[in-house]
């Protein structure tokens, strides 16, 4: 078998544009975790939206929560890896994020921070376009976001900043970039997401691997955005969606169908149990 690990994005990838992993998909996964395939996610949500489809899949592997930032096996609870965004980083990321004016959030492990005023913009704006209001996430809301860090000193894995003019992001985005020990990416359109330096999909991926005695060939993973890009480069194979940015596409190895018409099926059939069948 060439492929032994299938590492999935979910939002844009896995997930389909209701927010659900299609029957025809489950199928498929089914079929290839009974023909020995092992099967992992690797997403930028917080790990307990992660967990709830791993789940529902019976996907047993470690979970690779809030891009990288966190690898923990939903079986044993075993925190395996995590990568936090030091405390003084936090405060800086939201010194620039309240002097633009743009909404942001906090993940820990289990928990979604957001400051009071922010959470309408989380129910309408952000997760109301992402079809993600019947999320069950514990979201602690908080008068101050700073003071907060500052008294309870929370660990944070991931920022979320939000707006939806691109020009503002791209401004916000070079002001970030200027802080050296942070990592800024996206995953939607209308955001950014910071981690600590070195965090990736990319880099929890290798450790993933590793930890299972998988090697670097026998990887296939499958994306969407940009913060998926970072996967490529500790994998056999990257498979772009159809609906992929363009720049995904360009740098994909092999190009399968969208999210909406069970693409990941379709490359797991035509990438990984076809060379089962060879064999």
């Amino acid at each position: 078998m060439k492929y032994k690990l299938v590492v999935m994005d979910m939002d844009g990838t896995l997930l389909n544009g209701n927010n659900e992993v299609s029957e025809g998909t489950q199928v498929v996964l089914k079929e290839a975790a009974q023909q020995g395939v092992n099967l992992a996610i690797a997403t930028g949500r917080i790990y307990t939206s992660a967990r709830k489809y791993a789940e529902l899949l019976g996907i047993e592997a470690p979970i690779i929560a809030c891009n990288g930032a966190l690898i923990r096996n939903r079986v044993s609870n075993e925190v395996i890896y995590h990568n936090e965004i030091s405390k003084e980083d936090a405060i800086q990321v939201i010194k620039i994020a309240k002097a633009h004016n743009i909404y942001f959030h906090f993940y820990g492990q289990e928990k979604l921070y957001v400051e009071e005023a922010g959470l309408p913009y989380l129910w309408e704006c952000y997760w109301g376009g992402r079809n993600r209001n019947n999320e069950k996430i514990d979201i602690e809301e908080i008068k101050d976001a700073m003071d907060y860090i500052e008294t309870e000193k929370p660990q944070i894995l991931k920022f979320v900043l939000v707006d939806q003019q691109p020009e503002k992001l791209i401004a916000i985005r070079k002001e970030l970039e200027k802080v050296s020990t942070i990592e800024v990416d996206k995953s939607w359109h209308n955001n950014l997401e910071i981690m600590n330096k070195g965090v990736s999909k990319g880099k929890a991926i290798s450790q993933l691997s590793r930890l299972m005695g998988i090697k670097k060939e026998e990887v296939i993973a499958f994306g969407d955005n940009y913060n998926d890009l970072s996967m490529k480069d500790y994998s056999g194979a990257f498979v772009a969606m159809g609906n992929s940015e363009e720049e995904v596409k360009k740098a994909a190895t092999f190009l399968t169908t969208t999210n909406n018409e069970d693409g990941v099926a379709e490359g797991i059939k035509k990438y990984v149990l076809s060379e089962s069948l060879l064999e």
